[in-house]
Parts: C-alpha cells; sequence; structure tokens
C-alpha cells in the first residue's frame, strides 16, 4: 500500500514563507507527475504546480514567481517552497503523484496566512 503523508502547514503572517514537503512510502514500482493542489473553504480544489519526471515544471497563474516546485527522487519526496503568502493563499494543501501508475493523494496539510 501506497501512503503519501505531507508535512510543514501552519499560520503565517502575510508576506512570509512556508516549505510543504510530501513523502512517498510503501511499494513504489514508479512515480511519474507529483504536485500540489490546494483547496479553499467553499471552493473547489486547484492545481498549484506540477514536476514532471524530466524536472519541467507548471504552475498556476496565481503562485507563479512566489512558488517553487521541487523533488527528490532518491527520497521520494516533492516540495513547495512557499514565499510572498498572501491571505488568499490560505487553504488544505494535497500532494498528488502517479504511483505504479495510478494517482494518489496525500491526507492534506493546512496552510493559513493572516493579514
Amino acid at each position: 500500500q501506497v501512503q503519501l503523508v505531507e508535512s510543514g502547514g501552519g499560520l503565517v503572517q502575510a508576506g512570509g514563507s512556508l516549505r510543504l514537503s510530501c513523502a512517498v512510502s510503501g511499494v513504489i514500482f514508479s512515480i511519474h507527475t507529483m504536485g500540489w493542489y490546494r483547496q479553499a473553504p467553499g471552493k473547489q480544489r486547484e492545481l498549484v504546480a506540477h514536476i514532471f519526471t524530466d524536472g519541467s515544471t507548471d504552475y498556476a497563474d496565481s503562485v507563479k514567481g512566489r512558488f517553487t516546485i521541487s523533488r527528490s527522487n532518491a527520497k521520494d519526496t516533492v516540495y513547495l517552497q512557499m514565499n510572498s503568502l498572501k491571505p488568499e493563499d490560505t487553504a488544505v494543501y494535497y500532494c498528488n503523484a502517479q504511483i505504479n501508475f495510478a494517482p494518489c493523494w496525500g491526507q492534506g496539510t493546512q496552510v493559513t496566512v493572516s493579514s
């Protein structure tokens, strides 16, 4: 069984930074695209960023220039460095990965940005 465990969420003031981590464990044959999504209260879950196996990335327009996604294939971990945080970034952040050719989700970590 595969598990994705997020960490690094919390409360931060506007303009501050947080770094999220998502570690994959279990029986892993392959990990392809990894990414972060978020869901704010009353809103649909939305893509924040993806990172592909070749290291290329894509970002939601709302976070471009502020967030950076990276991955460690050796550690089966994906990261999200979030800088210049805004109150509108407040949401539950979910890790997602294509593992063994199936989509897998973490349990989510809360990020709250105060104004």
